[in-house]
């Protein structure tokens, strides 16, 4: 191959234009563009849970929703949040609501969003309690009276008939693109470990193992409260951590400390993903320190982040946007080189300097394309780059393009893009002009 004269150009960072899918601030138990929850106070007398209503999918219509009036909230969220209760998808032994979960996915769908889900087996009210079929079956605890939480049943045969409702479950939906995460749930309300004790760890294990075999396309996230089962499961299949309670001194000084020491690579395999204690204007009536909790969560290479779909204090806009521009992958481009002319048939060298400037690599494989677009016509190449080995960082990309025997001569801008038929766009974060989903990185001569 003759070695022709190669031109480099460099970019700068610019904010990408719209949020990235799989990242970021999730909308809870709504869709993107939908109202937001009304701010709540919480009531230190109160021993319930301020946020019972929006707890589980679908939400009462008379919950006040005009949050939009009282605060702050990201409007592009690229990831729905749906928690659901085990009663709604399996009303009947063994007989399944999948219309129930196909109207999610679709919804999502329509607005743009992919889907992250929590199938749990209660909340903490009796108007959200395990299915009533399975009260016949088992002893199953209400919540005692004047308790916030209520308890899970014991009987080995509850986690056993929970697993075969994530299994029906995985094995419809998880070729469904739009069904992105998947969060594993624990015994307690929520799901989100309440008393694990009680539970041998073979049962959890065999809930589990439940998962990784349904679940071939959807990422998983395991509870941090078990992350040793999370490391195990990594031998078959990647997964993620979840935790709950984010902000809250308790859980951010010792809780998540304790339960992510020894894991502190999890995130190289599968997304980090928090949901938060209460809410983040209870958060600024608390006095936690937004920018230390912020901090924080970018150590442990958060991805993603559930507010509760309630008003965020104006005051911390700024921070908030901040704290998504580093939320999981973010691309900036360093330099694109290239040669400044060639022939048809010709193979030619690109090399591209990435900066992912975020906290986390992409936990998908997105092809990455490159296009060259003349007034001849555009011809589109597929590489074999894989941008799931995007750490943090910088990374220098080597590849090559072997040009049509008929391709024209002319001048043709030199473009990339990220994307394959499930994800329109994937934004860079740079001042390389955008053409669709391309960005022009150069100008190549065929002659």
């Amino acid at each position: 191959m003759l070695q022709k004269a190669s031109e480099t150009r460099y970019f700068r960072y610019q904010k990408e234009e719209a949020q990235n899918p799989y990242i970021g601030f999730c909308s809870f138990q709504h869709f993107r563009g939908e109202k937001i929850y009304s701010d709540r106070i919480v009531k230190p007398e109160n021993n319930l849970c301020e946020t019972e209503d929006v707890e589980c999918y679908p939400v009462p219509e008379w919950v006040p929703q005009d949050g939009w009036s009282e605060g702050w909230y990201p409007e592009d969220t690229s990831i729905v949040y749906i928690r659901f209760l085990w009663k709604e998808f399996e009303p009947q032994r063994g007989v399944y609501n999948y219309q129930f979960v196909q109207d999610i996915l679709d919804k999502a769908r329509a607005h743009g969003q992919t889907v992250a889900f929590r199938l749990i087996a209660h909340s903490t009210r009796e108007l959200d309690d395990v299915p009533d079929w399975l009260k016949e079956m088992i002893p199953c605890p209400a919540r005692p009276e004047g308790k916030r939480v209520k308890d899970s049943p014991t009987d080995p045969l509850f986690l056993k008939l929970f697993g075969e409702a994530v299994r029906a479950l995985g094995e419809r939906f998880d070729s469904d693109p739009v069904l992105d995460t998947f969060d594993i749930s624990l015994p307690g309300a929520w799901g989100e470990g309440h008393k694990l004790e009680l539970y041998p760890d073979e049962d959890l294990q065999a809930l589990y193992d439940i998962h990784s075999e349904v679940f071939k396309q959807t990422r998983l996230i395991g509870q941090s409260a078990k992350a040793y089962i999370s490391d195990a499961m990594r031998t078959t299949i990647p997964i993620g951590l979840r935790g709950d309670g984010l902000g809250e001194p308790h859980h951010i000084y010792e809780k998540y400390v304790r339960e992510f020491k020894g894991h502190e690579d999890s995130w190289m395999y599968g997304p980090i993903s928090f949901e938060a204690f209460w809410w983040l204007g209870e958060w600024q009536r608390k006095g936690w320190d937004i920018d230390e909790i912020i901090q924080i969560t970018l150590n442990w290479h958060i991805s993603s982040f559930n507010p509760k779909s309630i008003p965020i204090p104006y005051e911390w806009r700024e921070k908030c946007e901040y704290w998504i521009s580093r939320m999981g992958y973010h691309y900036a481009i360093d330099y694109f080189k290239y040669p400044a002319s060639a022939s048809a048939g010709d193979e030619i060298e690109l090399k591209l300097g990435v900066d992912n400037v975020g906290v986390a690599p992409i936990y998908r494989t997105i092809p990455l394309h490159v296009r060259l677009k003349g007034e001849s016509g555009t011809y589109e190449f597929e590489t074999d780059i894989d941008i799931m080995k995007w750490m943090p960082g910088k990374v220098a990309e080597r590849f090559f393009v072997t040009l049509p025997d008929g391709i024209p001569t002319g001048k043709y801008d030199i473009q990339i893009a990220l994307y394959n038929e499930n994800v329109p766009v994937i934004y860079f974060c740079t001042d390389a002009p955008r053409d669709g989903a391309y960005y022009t990185l150069g100008e190549i001569t065929l002659a």
